[in-house]
């Protein structure tokens, strides 16, 4: 099954032309490959449905309190790097992972896959990324 709006050719053309080199350059120590996304994590009780002879109640709490996780996986090592929140994942947390990156001073280019989130490719980010010599890849 393919999405809506994606392109089967334009797809394998992307995976061709930029991301399978850099994973062969990250393969022989040559770059550093990264895979990020967000999780958000909702902070309420999903009932859950068991056999018992006695019914129980739990009091939760109400509302839509989240945990936001947000993760950049290592392609070679699947070393996890993290940034979380209880607010909201948003440029400026997208801005501290690549921060949180760069401070690990691996020593060779960096490139991130990131899904197309509106606040990945904001101009923030962007100046961020290029400012810290991060290849960012969509």
């Amino acid at each position: 099954m393919i999405p809506a709006k994606a392109d089967p050719d334009t797809q394998a053309a992307y995976l061709n032309e930029k991301l399978e080199p850099r994973l062969a350059e990250a393969q022989v120590g040559k770059r550093a490959v990264f895979f990020v996304d967000a999780a958000h994590f909702v902070l309420a009780p999903f009932p859950g449905f068991l056999w018992s002879l006695t019914r129980v109640f739990i009091k939760a709490p109400a509302g839509r309190q989240r945990f936001h996780g947000l993760g950049a996986l290592n392609a070679i090592s699947h070393e996890l790097i993290t940034v979380t929140n209880d607010t909201y994942i948003t440029a400026e947390s997208r801005c501290a992972l690549l921060q949180k990156l760069a401070a690990w001073n691996l020593g060779m280019p960096l490139s991130l896959f990131l899904d197309n989130a509106r606040y990945q490719k904001g101009a923030l980010v962007q100046a961020v990324a290029t400012r810290l010599n991060i290849e960012l890849g969509y």
